[in-house]
């Protein structure tokens, strides 16, 4: 008979204006992989928060049994002495530092008063093993890609003897055979006995490695489907999250008139002396009127550098070769430049780059672009109330106020948010970098029928993407990167995910 390692009982959780959590229940079998999905905001990460000690006890109301005992922790450090590890979507990496220090940072090997290195490296190497990573222990975390720090991140777990592996989205930042990597090393830590909860958005990979899924919607229990009985099914999950059915992911796009050429780039190639090599390498592309323009490829290929280098150039590239803006040659020095002239980016890193979480709504979309609603160099705070409620409503951001911090949103949200800042500034071509990562299907819906409605009313979008589902339902035309190089150009009706892996690899 299967025993309940994990059980949390009735756990309701409040923030200011929000329930985040009210009366969740659900268990998790010893030695099963057990997903949690729900759309943002359905209270996944919330439970995660308060089961790992990041919300202590008494901040919440219900009860955790771990291995049949209540369990009342008081920080993150309570829940990794009974063996619990979590792993958020934003790694907790010192770059800087070597793989090893990483590794047992926080419980060092000591010696009497000193580190014991030696050992620490050896047991290292272990862990290393163990998530199937042949890395040298004394590489510095910053030298490794994504999908290798992950690996980092989950060897730092396993070296504190953990009974059950939290996962917050561990695959959203990562290429297809990074995830496929990670989900294979994870099969094989639940064959050593370790017990898995994985949170995750990409309901392909649910389906591919679940014992068991719990939904949650609107910070309640929904259901727990058994795989084995065969209840877990994409279409099944996608009506249990989001309370309805969606036959189709992809809104029907409507009629795209697509007109002139509105952007085009000519050998444009970048140099980032940080690095001391090229990160673009002779690209040509155009962009017209009403279109949009995907550039699909692997992660590291130079896709974000290329809009960072026509985004007013951030990264401090050198740049050679010629960008025409409505048939004029441009030069952007910096980003407010090309906001200027009608380009804007929505960034791939969200809570990094593009919000100052704890700044209200209001303030975040009016952000790029306060000379619009200021008086003689003073925000007009009545005009700023109203720009930010005409882009809460068109965008349908669900927040209790314009006056909520950015970082009680959920993700979906924040990357609206993040739009509609972009779009105050009235842009011609929006570059969307990552436009649905770490969001679930039903705020990916949204935003995709937000990108329709755009180039219907004439903008031009550029699309990065590592979706190639999403690539190929919502581009008119494909630009594939490999290494710096543009390596292809798809008409979408051409387009398959095997000719795009083909040219990406090349």
């Amino acid at each position: 008979m299967t025993k309940a390692i994990l059980e949390m009982q009735h756990i309701t959780k409040d923030f200011p204006g929000v329930k985040a959590l009210d009366n969740v229940s659900f268990s998790v079998n010893e030695g099963e992989i057990h997903c949690l999905v729900g759309e943002n905001g359905a209270g996944k990460s919330t439970l995660m928060k308060v089961l790992s000690g990041v919300y202590p006890h008494g901040t919440y109301d219900g009860e955790i049994l771990f291995d049949g005992e209540e369990q009342r922790f008081s920080n993150i450090s309570d829940s990794k002495k009974a063996g619990m590890a979590i792993i958020y979507q934003e790694l907790a990496l010192v770059p800087e530092m070597t793989v090893y220090e990483n590794i047992f940072l926080g419980h060092e090997i000591i010696n009497g008063f000193t580190v014991n290195w030696n050992e620490t490296i050896q047991e290292a190497g272990k862990m290393l093993k163990k998530v199937q990573l042949n890395v040298n222990p004394a590489t510095k975390v910053k030298d490794l890609g994504a999908g290798k720090q992950q690996l980092v991140e989950i060897a730092k777990a396993l070296s504190i003897d953990v009974k059950l592996l939290l996962l917050d989205e561990p695959t959203s930042a990562l290429n297809e055979d990074d995830s496929d990597n990670l989900l294979d090393m994870l099969r094989e830590l639940k064959k050593h006995g370790v017990t898995i909860v994985l949170i995750s958005h990409k309901l392909k990979e649910v389906i591919k490695i679940a014992d068991s899924v719990t939904v949650l919607r609107d910070g309640q229990t929904i259901c727990t489907l058994d795989a084995s009985k065969g209840e877990v099914s994409e279409q099944v999950l996608i009506k249990q999250m989001v309370g309805r059915e969606i036959n189709n992911i992809y809104p029907e796009r409507g009629h795209r008139k697509i007109g002139e050429t509105v952007m085009e780039v000519k050998n444009w190639s970048a140099y980032d002396p940080k690095i001391g090599r090229k990160v673009l390498d002779n690209i040509n592309f155009y962009v017209r009127k009403g279109e949009i323009v995907s550039f699909a490829g692997l992660m590291g290929s130079g896709r974000t550098e290329m809009a960072l280098s026509l985004f007013g150039n951030p990264g401090g590239y050198r740049i050679t070769g010629e960008m025409i803006i409505r048939g004029k040659g441009k030069t952007y020095r910096h980003p407010q430049h090309a906001i200027k002239d009608g380009v804007a980016y929505v960034t791939e890193d969200r809570k990094g780059n593009g919000l100052i979480l704890i700044q209200d709504v209001k303030q975040n979309i009016t952000l790029a672009n306060l000379r619009e609603i200021a008086r003689h160099g003073v925000v007009d705070n009545n005009r700023e109330v109203v720009v930010a409620n005409d882009y809460k409503l068109s965008l349908d951001i669900k927040t209790p106020s314009i006056e909520q911090k950015v970082l009680n949103l959920s993700g979906g949200n924040q990357q609206k948010v993040s739009v509609a800042k972009w779009l105050f500034v009235k842009p011609e071509i929006l570059i969307l970098d990552e436009p649905t990562r770490g969001i679930d299907v039903g705020a990916k819906y949204e935003i995709y029928t937000i990108m329709n409605r755009l180039v219907e009313q004439g903008m031009s979008i550029i699309m990065i993407s590592s979706e190639l589902p999403e690539v190929l339902e919502m581009s008119d035309r494909i630009y594939i990167v490999s290494s710096g190089r543009l390596s292809g150009e798809l008409p979408v009706e051409e387009a398959t995910q095997e000719k795009i892996m083909h040219l990406a690899t090349n």
